[in-house]
């Protein structure tokens, strides 16, 4: 029998119950990967991580991230998560106000900092390529776009880690009254080898609290709607970037996301010389050990 911590986090959490679910598990350094994935399909949370001691001297500690039924390369709120409990357990020291994420995406640094009395941990996102260009766009998207209208930015699908089609929406009131057809969202996602659709508006007022509201339709992941993806809001920040070189979010804005689905997370983007920076608060909701037998 191996006794483990575990933790239960609330992530880009901006009240009680507000951000997105993750499970973190530390101390399984003799797990098989059949084990980690065998945990994480029972714990059956969006994301399972497993913290390990770094391979790369670069790095302030190492972490896998599963999903119930696969292990993934990169995720943004399992890294922000896991980064937060790394603090919180003292299995990482930052180094400069920053930590130095191992995953199999490489190393990504994540940044401390503070922010109306709380700490926030902001993930550098992995560079970023529009895989679009100029092609035509697939019938399938105009299909999974059914009843919404589109903003001043054309669709794009972007890859930075994951891929996501980015689509601006009209108006914030329309994004989030939207009522998606979410098995043409998941034919898109199969024949773009894609995430899903990840939707967005400008905030329709200027005291909303967020610069821009955000829906991501994560269904090459099996996920109807994420309430708060990093990676998503990662990959439409280099978009914004690159589309609009001189507008008013170029150098950064706050997020609005899961509002529609009962959440209410708030994610934080940077866009600074050094890279985009995506983050927001953590919150440990649950802590204890994890008594799990492994096979003989």
């Amino acid at each position: 029998m191996s006794i483990l911590r575990y933790a239960h986090l609330d992530v880009f959490t901006h009240g009680l119950g507000g951000g997105n679910h993750l499970g973190v598990v530390a101390g399984a350094e003799g797990w098989s990967t059949e084990a980690m994935q065998h945990f994480a399909r029972w714990n059956n949370l969006v994301e399972t991580t497993f913290l390990l001691p770094p391979e790369d001297s670069a790095a302030s500690y190492r972490v896998r991230i599963f999903t119930p039924g696969r292990e993934i390369p990169f995720a943004g709120h399992p890294s922000v998560g896991s980064a937060h409990i790394a603090l919180e357990w003292g299995l990482a020291q930052p180094v400069e106000g920053e930590l130095v994420q191992q995953c199999a995406q490489g190393l990504l640094p994540i940044k401390l900092q503070h922010r109306d009395g709380h700490r926030q941990l902001l993930l550098k996102a992995p560079p970023a390529t529009e895989v679009t260009g100029h092609q035509p766009l697939p019938t399938e998207l105009q299909l999974a776009l059914a009843g919404i209208r589109g903003g001043r930015l054309p669709p794009a699908l972007v890859d930075g880690g994951r891929r996501w089609w980015l689509v601006e929406c009209a108006s914030e009131t329309e994004l989030r009254q939207w009522q998606p057809d979410h098995n043409a969202i998941r034919a898109l996602a199969e024949i773009s080898q894609s995430m899903g659709i990840c939707a967005f508006a400008r905030a329709s007022e200027d005291r909303a609290g967020h610069q821009v509201a955000v829906r991501a339709f994560a269904a090459g992941a099996g996920i109807q709607e994420d309430p708060a993806s990093g990676a998503a809001n990662g990959v439409l920040a280099w978009y914004l970037r690159h589309a609009e070189p001189e507008g008013p979010l170029s150098h950064g804005y706050q997020v609005s996301q899961g509002r529609e689905i009962g959440h209410d997370a708030a994610l934080q983007v940077v866009i600074a010389d050094d890279g985009i920076w995506v983050g927001g608060a953590t919150r440990t909701v649950i802590e204890g050990q994890l008594h799990w037998p492994l096979p003989a």
